[in-house]
């Protein structure tokens, strides 16, 4: 039997709970071997430097993952350099595990920009794409990805939707947080928490 990969591509910058527990929700929902948590490089849709350096970023997640088995890094996207382009890696991943299904996870409101993305339509021959609904949004806007994907493949997707929780964490305002000296305890994992403490990241000078 195939084995069933999980891309979950994102700048964990820093990586936080609600990260941790959409994987888990989507190993669980979509009976995925494991998930990949794909740290990019250089995002096409934020070209500007990221807060945290490469090094910095990938220490975490390692730190935030550890002790799941199912949970991978994959560090591609930093190690090409450049524009991380979700097409490139996905070729690259299926040029190393052959006989993998891959599922791409994604949150519903990342769907707006699909026409912007290298490469649809290749790219949703290559993977199947499982959009995260969270509680509280409403239903994916599928309509968007219609000149992409025929009818059956369509319907794959909407068969592949995950429903999520709504979690009011994100990297920007754990951030902010640090930056203005509060905490981030129980928002981050506490090795992470510590990382952050012990390096000074996101900290004013």
């Amino acid at each position: 039997m195939a084995i069933r990969i999980g891309i979950f591509g994102g700048s964990f910058d820093p990586i936080h709970i609600g990260h941790l527990l959409l994987a888990e929700l989507c190993c669980e929902s979509l009976e995925l071997d494991q998930v990949r948590f794909l740290v990019a490089n250089v995002s096409p849709f934020k070209t500007e430097s990221l807060p945290a350096g490469n090094k910095d970023r990938v220490d975490m997640v390692k730190l935030a993952i550890g002790g799941n088995s199912k949970f991978q890094i994959d560090t591609r996207e930093i190690d090409r350099g450049g524009i991380s382009y979700t097409i490139d890696s996905v070729r690259a991943i299926l040029e190393e595990f052959r006989d993998a299904q891959l599922v791409l996870l994604m949150g519903a409101d990342a769907l707006v920009d699909v026409a912007k993305w290298r490469e649809p339509e290749a790219l949703f021959q290559l993977v199947t794409l499982s959009v995260i609904a969270r509680g509280g949004v409403g239903e994916p806007n599928w309509e968007v990805l219609k000149p992409f994907v025929d009818s059956a493949r369509l319907e794959q997707m909407i068969r592949s939707k995950v429903i999520a929780p709504q979690i009011e964490i994100s990297s920007y305002s754990l951030r902010q947080r640090i930056s203005l000296g509060q905490s981030v305890r129980y928002q981050v994992p506490p090795s992470v928490e510590m990382y952050l403490k012990e390096h000074k990241i996101y900290q004013k000078a």
